[in-house]
């Protein structure tokens, strides 16, 4: 039967699929839960999704550059609905991971949004901006845009759903398949998204785009014939091979089939020895 909306929408917890119990149409706090606090400046809190594993990467490619700096980095496992603590509310009214705490000046600072968080380490190191801080920005907001039509639209009816609905799995696809395109165009006349510089904006994109071409987002490579973007894969697997980035994929992972791969709780540079 088709869906007739009702005249006034109510929240209905057992049609949100995956996430069902955790999602609320409210935000703030649900529960009192102080966050922990290590040693270093940055209090990194977070989860390896492609929007944590942005900022990790970031961190392990400035500290691989040479930068003297440290972080901790402790998981928020948002499939508990830890990212509904007081502690974690405090760091990011959203809700949403992740979120840093800098305290480098002497006074804690909270950063949230994940672009937010790579531009403001970006510019406070002077690093992976780019020659071109215009068109690096162009890639960034690009990816912030853009990618909820890949994780929140197609990633959700395509993988996530409580039942698979053919309109919203197409329109989505399409979308993805569109962005995917708009990648592949650039990437075909520029090695890098900002041009001869490897830069956050392609780190960002890397996260979502670049993953979903290695197969890592939504079993979806096949259906979405990701090997066809020849562009967007030469440079996903550039960016895969880096270890900084190796390191970065691995920092608050809890889940996967790869034990290896699993990092709950990043502290020093050490943690990585043996992997």
């Amino acid at each position: 039967m088709p869906y007739e909306p009702p005249k006034v929408w109510t929240h209905d917890a057992e049609s949100g699929g995956t996430f069902a119990s955790i999602n609320k149409p409210t935000a703030g706090a649900q529960f009192d839960r102080e966050l922990p606090r290590g040693e270093h400046p940055y209090q990194l809190h977070s989860l390896a999704t492609p929007n944590g594993q942005k900022v990790t990467i970031l961190f392990e490619e400035l500290i691989e550059a040479g930068h003297p700096i440290e972080y901790d980095a402790w998981p928020i496992d948002i499939s508990e609905g830890e990212q509904f603590g007081s502690g974690f509310v405090a760091l990011n009214v959203n809700s949403k991971i992740p979120a840093l705490l800098d305290a480098t000046t002497g006074e804690d600072v909270r950063v949230f949004e994940s672009g937010a968080i790579m531009l403001h380490l970006a510019e406070r190191y002077d690093a992976f901006l780019g020659e071109s801080r215009t068109e690096m920005l162009s890639w960034l907001f690009w990816q912030m845009g853009s990618a909820p039509f890949l994780g929140g639209g197609f990633g959700h009816f395509y993988a996530y759903a409580p039942e698979k609905l053919e309109y919203p799995i197409n329109r989505y696809a399409m979308e993805a398949k569109r962005q995917l395109d708009v990648l592949d165009k650039r990437l075909g006349v520029s090695e890098w998204l900002a041009g001869d510089d490897y830069t956050i904006a392609d780190m960002a994109n890397w996260a979502w785009y670049g993953q979903l071409c290695l197969g890592r987002l939504y079993s979806a490579a096949e259906f979405l014939q990701v090997h066809t973007y020849g562009n967007v894969v030469r440079w996903a697997e550039a960016i895969d091979a880096r270890p900084a980035v190796r390191r970065g994929r691995m920092v608050n992972k809890l889940s996967g089939e790869d034990e290896s791969m699993k990092m709950r709780e990043r502290h020093s540079r050490a943690d990585f020895d043996g992997r």
